[in-house]
């Protein structure tokens, strides 16, 4: 635990300078302030038996995770650009200390408490920041930096409403399970709790939306605290971690000691084991006798694509996919039912209700997939693999768990499967013939109406354009469900978008972030108006770096899912979702193409559906950022939908806003 010096007192202290969100025990010292010298800890080693390297993360974490902590000594061919015994500012070790994790790229805005990181960043050979122009956008781009490469995103804010602008950023990351670091500048260590300009208490804001956070009062804390940060942020259930540093330890000299030991015991000893042999030849037992398995997959198995794959292949077994864990079975795979939950396919919400055995792998039974608990997958036995324990049965109770990382997990069962698969004669395909006739009756399907352009078909014509392989991400709303089900991704980490909190203007600095992470990949942001001006600031951003991000606007000067709700529910009264210009409705408004040309981006609108496939084509030619404004009818539904707290049986298919409810 980060801690004071001796000698200096401080008014109306924080209560705790860390928490973690799990009910794991913090550190017996949990206090911020000691009353004398802090103690050097000996060196200690926690083995950790279950192995977690994930593909594309930071290869330290996954050393760490299967061998012993003490953490970790710099990989060999770092070189300092200060000598062994040469002091130098905090800020400068902080930044060094991300240096020493990998750290190539970060989001960082400036501020009075966080200037000194900032001029220490410049002083940095390695490190490259990316200037948002709102702390919310970095942070969301730290999240697209994250979600498309697998390596923890790390954003940097200033003390008060620069670190409460993180705040949506760290929830959503959290919901998520995306390694995000989170950096703070805050007040000089004796004006905490003096309700000092531009002061929070941002741990304690924070606590319940990150994994972990840290205060630090000691500047010989630095080290150890980023390499604990990096450590939490990406082993086990991957999750956002804060470090909140005040000025005055930023700006204080000191020696950094590198080899600092990890000191979370309790942490450590909780990690997810590998998997039991037993458990798994339940399971393969459990797949050998059903007549009609579905898996379903989530987020946690991003880092399993491979893995899903040999065992889909292995078995025959039909795959449907969460919002969270689309890209990692390929959707136009024959044996794809694509999405789930309340906008899934009809074959796939089908595949789950009439099955006899649910493979519920990396999920966690979010109420927008399962709606009515009580009904979802009745006639299935449910076998669960998680890496974080407290999502097991927190919903849905499963008739057989394994609290494991589901890369383990697959490889074990793919194993068994290999060796006895001969002798278990899988045979599905009467499963997979009814199925089919689902696919048949209920594909997803739009209408078209004269010239106006169908938002369903922009996205298919992007797809169609990109070969399924750009990066995609979103804001939230109908484009969003549309973007889930009409482009049709091929792996993990093409699909960017705010799942379990759903946050507006979360698609254009998470492309920001993805571009950055990803140059040379064609990153497609397909936004919707209400959110994309909610962080049409990026767009200064994105021309200043010139990162070539491409926004597929769909604009129905409307809140649009929330009017599709209003058409069902509330006889379609029009409660605040018109975003256009009331006094002058027939106009489009505001014009999205001034805010692009306004920070020297192409832009041009469409409102025919003849002209749409050459403007998106011009799109994807243009070298740079790009805005399409495609004017669309505010009128489309989502569909199919489960209505909230629904069931399989409540499925509604037909139907638009051009019709009374």
């Amino acid at each position: 635990m980060a801690a004071a010096t001796a000698n200096t007192t401080f008014p109306k202290p924080f209560p705790l300078t860390s928490s973690f969100k799990s009910s794991i025990p913090i550190s017996k010292s949990t206090l911020p302030f000691s009353t004398s010298p802090q103690e050097p800890t000996p060196s200690l080693a926690f083995h950790v038996s279950s192995s977690l390297s994930q593909p594309g993360s930071n290869p330290r974490s996954a050393a760490a995770a299967t061998t012993v902590i003490p953490i970790t000594a710099p990989s060999q061919d770092f070189v300092s650009r200060y000598a062994p015994d040469e002091p130098r500012k905090g800020a400068d070790i902080l930044v060094e200390a991300l240096e020493r994790e990998g750290v190539k790229d970060v989001f960082a805005y400036p501020g009075g408490a966080s200037m000194e990181i900032h001029q220490a960043l410049t002083r940095s050979k390695i490190i490259r920041n990316v200037l948002p122009r709102h702390e919310q956008g970095g942070v969301f781009a730290a999240e697209g930096y994250a979600r498309s490469s697998g390596l923890p995103g790390v954003c940097i804010a200033t003390s008060g409403p620069g670190a409460t602008n993180l705040v949506s950023g760290l929830a959503d990351a959290l919901l998520d399970s995306i390694p995000i670091v989170a950096i703070t500048g805050q007040v000089p260590r004796r004006m905490i709790g003096t309700d000092a300009f531009q002061e929070t208490p941002i741990v304690e804001v924070t606590r319940s939306i990150t994994k972990h956070n840290y205060l630090v009062l000691d500047v010989d804390d630095i080290p150890r605290v980023v390499s604990e940060a990096f450590f939490l942020a990406t082993s086990g259930r991957p999750g956002p971690v804060l470090i909140d540093v005040p000025k005055d330890i930023q700006q204080q000299l000191a020696v950094p000691k590198w080899n600092q030991p990890i000191r979370l015991p309790g942490y450590v000893s909780r990690l997810p084991k590998a998997p039991g042999e037993a458990h798994l030849e339940q399971i393969v037992r459990l797949i050998s006798e059903s007549k009609k398995p579905v898996l379903y997959v989530g987020g946690g198995c991003l880092n399993s694509s491979e893995e899903l794959r040999r065992f889909v292949e292995l078995t025959g077994i039909p795959v449907a996919s969460t919002l969270m864990g689309l890209g990692t079975f390929p959707s136009s795979d024959e044996l794809s039912l694509q999405m789930l939950g309340m906008h899934g396919t009809v074959y796939a919400n089908y595949a789950v209700d009439k099955s006899d055995l649910l493979l519920a792998f990396g999920v966690r039974f979010d109420d927008r997939v399962t709606g009515k608990l009580e009904a979802f997958a009745s006639r299935a036995k449910i076998v669960h693999i998680d890496i974080d324990s407290a999502e097991i049965g927190k919903n849905k109770q499963p008739h057989v768990s394994v609290c494991s990382d589901v890369k383990l997990a697959l490889q074990g069962i793919n194993r068994i499967l290999e060796s006895t698969g001969a002798n278990l004669k899988l045979d599905y395909s009467a499963w997979r013939q009814e199925l089919n006739e689902q696919k048949l009756k209920y594909p997803l399907s739009y209408k078209t109406f004269g010239e106006a352009i169908p938002p369903q078909y922009a996205i298919q014509v992007l797809d169609e354009l990109t070969g399924g392989d750009a990066i995609i991400s979103t804001g939230v709303g109908q484009h969003q469900m549309w973007a889930a089900q009409f482009y049709k991704y091929r792996k993990p980490r093409q699909w960017l978008t705010s799942g379990g909190l759903g946050a507006m203007g979360f698609g254009l600095p998470a492309a920001i972030g993805a571009a950055v992470a990803n140059p040379g990949a064609v990153v497609v942001d397909i936004d919707g108006d209400g959110s994309f001006i909610m962080n049409v600031q990026e767009l200064a951003t994105i021309r200043v770096e010139n990162l070539p991000v491409k926004i597929l606007l769909l604009n129905n000067q409307h809140l649009g899912m929330v009017v599709q709700w209003e058409d069902r529910f509330y006889k379609a009264n029009r409660a605040h979702t018109y975003l256009g210009d009331p006094a002058n409705e027939s106009e489009i408004f505001p014009n999205m193409s001034k805010f692009a040309e306004a920070c020297g981006i192409p832009a041009v609108r469409v409102t025919r559906k003849e002209d749409l496939r050459a403007a998106i084509q011009t799109m994807l030619d243009t070298p740079g950022p790009y805005l399409l404004d495609v004017i669309v009818p505010h009128q489309e539904h989502v569909l199919p939908m489960i209505p909230s707290g629904g069931a399989f049986n409540d499925m509604i298919t037909e139907g638009d806003g051009r019709t009374q409810h």
